[in-house]
This record gives structure tokens, C-alpha cells and sequence, in this order.
């Protein structure tokens, strides 16, 4: 039978997303692998892979369609000896089946592809392991074939681990889990308790679009559409308001001997082309901080608490039409050089929409700076599942008293700390702030 090609869930709030265009076309044999389209997400434009091996037999929807839910057809897939005669009528792409699961933090966009595709087979439901009688009644196990790579990779066996995918699937996030699993397992003979679910409160409920446009009937307007991403960050944001517990610290920093070491430091560079910035210094001292404090090093997970031992750090960058967090992974471990270049390749690619799921989903705090729009300071929204963010305002010459108490003046830079109540209580939100000013205040430290 020919094989339905469905519109994949690429990033974890997708939930439609548009064919840019098609990079096949009808009578194309395709292998395993093979580039298909490339697709609009709430978040980028992404190429979209084959999974399996055959020749394309229909395109069901034309380039640049929009609103094309997920798990929706999109194209028919012949395999070897099967024509145009054997392709059955297909849903119309219009149609509204249930939306497969966006792929878990991590999830890579093949991946994801093959999740969506793979929502329709008879799977099991979990643990993802089921007799295949095809195989004579010997066990199969239901897995994307990254997660058996990465599985093979730590030594892991997945009959030993409950899939969260699709009907079981086990997925990236299942195999990185493993571990905590395994650690969290019952002891033999015990019963394993069950975590209740915290229940979101519900949304409340804002005056509706008709509403607000009967309010300004009389005067002028221009009507914008909200697109993918802007949906996407309203929900967002709304979940973060709605559901964290913030608090804030506030500090002010004094930035002189950082900026006469960044300036000696750019001397030094110059002949590599390498410019480092404040935000560079302040990734680092937020990166070294996280270890130095571990148990601000978190995320919150539903019903427990996730403990980081990496510090990945995610930075907030504008675009037009809103904003990307590309995360940079063990950033503690990396030159200020290495970040620079990191950083700066990361935020070109965002304000081009080109940024992998891998490269913004994770971290477990961020970094948002708007100094350099003369912000002096602001209290930052936490990206969830993040334990904080730290908002960074511009450095301004100020009358300081020094340690004899005589006046003078000093750049200083006033920061918040915004903290999720249910990871991080207030004096170890007060100690993760103090390890950063300590570490920007004496930059030497962070070059040891």
C-alpha cells in the first residue's frame, strides 16, 4: 500500500506550519534521508527528510500553503513495483486530525519527522516493547532511529525504557532521561508511586477581538495578523505569568575592571578579528556561577525538580517579529573567544530563522540584555522550564562611595535576577547572584 507523507511536528509548539516549497516532485525516487521540503515552523524554516525509500507518487498540497496541521497528508510515498493506480483518495489537507505530539526539549527535527509519520502504526502504547508476528512472536521495540544510536551510544537497553513518543515511541528525550529513570526505579518488589499531575490554573478568560475593535470603531487602525511565532509567544509568555511563581534580586555591579580587561583583551585579538562584548563576560560569569551554586543550576519539571549538571545558557535574541533563546551548551568550559564566536553565529542564524529545535529548546537560565537599546532596568519574564533569567541593563557612570568613603564615580550596571519560586527559594537565588556580580566584578577569575 502506498504511504502517506504527514506534516511533522519540527519544534515543540507546533502545531501547523506552512510548505515553503517543495524540493521533489511527482515521479522523484526518494531515498531514506533524501531532502523533501522545506517547512515553516512557529519558529524557523526547516528542511524536512524522507524516511523511507520510494518514489513520490502525489503532492497533496502545493508550495507556500499555509495552515497545514500536524499529521496531515501532505504528499503519497509509492514503494518499489507500486504505480499512480494504487494510491487510494487522501484526506483533503484542510482536514483536522489530532495533532501528533511535539517532539520533547532536545527532539531534532528528523526525528520529529519520523515521530509523526510513525503516530499512525500499530505500536504499542508503553513501555514501547510488543510482540511483531511478522517476527515469529519474538519481541520489537518501537524506537526512532536516533534514539537507538544515542541508546547504543550510552549502553542503554530499551526494553528497560518507557517511551514517551508517539504510541510509545521512545524518542531523543527518553534516551538523555534514562538514567534519572533508572535511578528513580522502585526497589524490587515495591510498588512505584504515582506523581499527581499539577494542574495548570485555568486562563482567564480577555475581551474578545470583536470587542476591543466595536471599542475603537471610531478611530483609525491597522489590523496586523498574528503569525506562527507572535502565537506562540503570547502562549508562552501567558503559561509563564500564569503558572511561575517569580520573584526578583536586584544588584548593581561595577563593570570598570571589566571593561579595562575587555579592552586590553580586544587589543590583544584584534590580529584573530575577534571582539568580545559585556554580554560575552556576562554568559560567562552566569555560566561559572551555575556551578558554583548547582542547586540554582535547575528546571523545573512538573512534579519534581531537575538538578543540571552542564551549564547551558540560553540568550535572548531580537528579531523582527519577536525573539529566539539559542542556548550555548557548557559555557562554563568554554573560552570568552569561543562564546564570542558561538553567540555571534547563533544570532545570525536566528534573525535568519534558521536555528535547529537543538540549538534554542534546553538551558536552564537565561540571559536577556537590552543595555545596548539604553535599558538601565527591567525585570525579565522566566522562560519556562528555566529555575531563572537574568535581566541586564545598561552600564551608566554613577557618583559611587568608595571603601574609605571618599566620592567618586564608577560604571555601574543594575541587573535582576527573576527566580521561579517552586526551584529556587530566595537566599539561594540571593547566593547564584552574588557568585555572578562576584565573577563580573573580578573578571581575572573567570580566565583561571
Amino acid at each position: 500500500m502506498p504511504t502517506e507523507i504527514l506534516m511533522p511536528a519540527l519544534s515543540p509548539t507546533m502545531e501547523e506550519g506552512t510548505l515553503a516549497k517543495w524540493l521533489v516532485k511527482e515521479g522523484d525516487a526518494v531515498a531514506a534521508g533524501d531532502l523533501l521540503a522545506e517547512i515553516e515552523t512557529d519558529k524557523a524554516t526547516m528542511e524536512f527528510e524522507a524516511v523511507d525509500d520510494g518514489t513520490i507518487g502525489k503532492l497533496l498540497v502545493a508550495d507556500a500553503t499555509e495552515g497545514i496541521k500536524v499529521n496531515t497528508p501532505i504528499a503519497v510515498l509509492l514503494a518499489e513495483g507500486e504505480g499512480a493506480e494504487d494510491i487510494e483518495s487522501a484526506p483533503a489537507p484542510d482536514s483536522d486530525p489530532a495533532p501528533a505530539p511535539a517532539p520533547a526539549s532536545g527532539e531534532s527535527g528528523d526525528d520529529a519527522g519520523r515521530a509523526a509519520k510513525d503516530s499512525t502504526a500499530d505500536e504499542p502504547s508503553s513501555p514501547a516493547q510488543a510482540a511483531d508476528t511478522a517476527t515469529g512472536g519474538e519481541a520489537r521495540i518501537f524506537a526512532s532511529p536516533l534514539a537507538r544510536r544515542l541508546a547504543a551510544e550510552k549502553g542503554l537497553d530499551l526494553a528497560q525504557i518507557t517511551g514517551s513518543g508517539p504510541r510509545g515511541r521512545i524518542i531523543r528525550a527518553d534516551i538523555e532521561a534514562a538514567p534519572a529513570q533508572q535511578a528513580k526505579a522502585p526497589a524490587h518488589g515495591a510498588a512505584a508511586p504515582e506523581a499527581a499531575p499539577a494542574s495548570a490554573p485555568a486562563p482567564a478568560a480577555g475581551p474578545s477581538a470583536d470587542m476591543v475593535m466595536r471599542l475603537y470603531a471610531d478611530r483609525p487602525y491597522r489590523e496586523v495578523a498574528l503569525d506562527g511565532m507572535r502565537k506562540t509567544i503570547a502562549a508562552r509568555l501567558v503559561e509563564a505569568k500564569q503558572t511561575i511563581p517569580h520573584f526578583y534580586l536586584r544588584r548593581d555591579i561595577r563593570l570598570d575592571a571589566l571593561l579595562k580587561l575587555r579592552s586590553e583583551m580586544n587589543a590583544q585579538l584584534q590580529h584573530r578579528e575577534v571582539r568580545l562584548s559585556v554580554n560575552d563576560f556576562i554568559i560567562k560569569a552566569s555560566a561559572l556561577a551555575l556551578q558554583a551554586v548547582p542547586e540554582a543550576n535547575a528546571v523545573w519539571a512538573g512534579d519534581r525538580i531537575l538538578q543540571m549538571e552542564p551549564s547551558d545558557v540560553a540568550v535572548a535574541v531580537a528579531i523582527e517579529g519577536g525573539l529566539f533563546t539559542p542556548v550555548l551548551q557548557d559555557a562554563d568550559k568554554k573560552s570568552l573567544s569561543a562564546l564570542s564566536a558561538e553567540m555571534k553565529d547563533l544570532a545570525a542564524r536566528a534573525r535568519e530563522r534558521r536555528l535547529a529545535p537543538h540549538e534554542y529548546q534546553g538551558g536552564s537560565f537565561a540571559v536577556s540584555n537590552l543595555g545596548m537599546f539604553g535599558i538601565e532596568n527591567f525585570d525579565a519574564v522566566i522562560n519556562p522550564p528555566h529555575g531563572a533569567i537574568l535581566a541586564v541593563g545598561a552600564g551608566v557612570k554613577k557618583p559611587v562611595v568608595g571603601k574609605d568613603g571618599a566620592l567618586g564615580t564608577a560604571t555601574m550596571m543594575s541587573v535582576t535576577l527573576s527566580v521561579d519560586h517552586r526551584v529556587i527559594d530566595g537566599a539561594l537565588g540571593a547566593k547564584l547572584l552574588k557568585a555572578i556580580v562576584d565573577n563580573i566584578e573580578h573578571p581575572l577569575s573567570m580566565l583561571a
